[in-house]
């Protein structure tokens, strides 16, 4: 079994593998440029982690791995967008480095990507696989649409705060872990223990 750091270093290997078209270059650039900031890269590796619980021979986990990462990428292009932050990772956000709508649409691309990569499993699987990843997906979009509403709301709840922070970034946990699972055959129960488990991570 991989360790955290070295499915770390596969993810990171992986990632530069991914080869973008030369043009137009500023729509693809953003993308290299952001996928290039780091990060801790933590859905990818526990979807890999999640996989090699039941199967030794994480390859077949490999793309997902890359589409949840790709994905998390995406929401935090136009994330910042929303923010109107002016650094990701101590570094130019991709609006304020290129502009506005080279985010949004690197962004998209991105978002076109994720389902490319998330495809690209065994085909028996291939439904199962994008059930849960779109489930995740809205419900990431409706956790930014609540913290957003909540700006501008004198009082929020706790129970409000905590959904909030459940589909903006809890369910991709889940999910990373879920699918995960999936990859490697895992028993209904069983995944829905490891979504469980992500979620309240």
């Amino acid at each position: 079994m991989k360790s955290i750091q070295e499915l770390s270093a596969l993810i990171i290997d992986k990632l530069g593998e991914i080869e973008y078209p030369e043009n137009p270059s500023a729509l693809y650039q953003p993308i290299d440029y952001i996928l290039a900031l780091g990060g801790k890269r933590m859905r990818p590796i526990l979807v890999l982690m999640a996989h090699q619980l039941f199967d030794k021979n994480i390859e077949k986990a490999i793309s997902p791995a890359l589409a949840i990462e790709v994905f998390h990428n995406f929401t935090l292009l136009h994330d910042d967008i929303m923010d109107k932050a002016p650094l990701r990772r101590g570094q130019k956000t991709v609006h304020e480095k290129w502009n506005t709508n080279v985010a949004i649409l690197s962004g998209d691309t991105m978002l076109v990507q994720a389902y490319q990569l998330m495809t690209d499993v065994d085909q028996n699987i291939v439904k199962q696989v994008l059930k849960v990843f779109s489930k995740a997906a809205i419900e990431v979009c409706e956790g930014q649409q609540w913290d957003m509403d909540f700006e501008s709301q004198k009082k929020v709840s706790i129970s409000d705060y905590l959904k909030m922070i459940e589909y903006k970034t809890a369910v991709l946990l889940g999910a990373a872990l879920q699918i995960g699972g999936i990859t490697a055959r895992a028993s209904a129960n069983e995944q829905n223990h490891l979504y469980s488990f992500g979620k309240n991570m």
